[in-house]
């Protein structure tokens, strides 16, 4: 009987997990969008790290 156990245990754990994601999906969905839109519009040749800045200058 412990395996029964075990596995009722682990399928409420994997959908507390599963709700817990769906929430926060539909809570920051305007912010997820966004984020999302931005990030496919944002130029993939272009790397942050090769950018010289003014502290670099000194």
């Amino acid at each position: 009987m412990g395996k029964l156990e075990d596995t009722k245990q682990a399928l409420v754990v994997f959908g507390a997990l599963a709700f817990g994601w769906l929430a926060i999906e539909l809570a920051f969905r305007p912010l997820l969008d966004k984020a999302r839109t931005a990030m496919n519009k944002s130029d993939p040749t272009r790397d942050p790290d090769d950018e010289e800045t003014a502290a670099d200058d000194k």
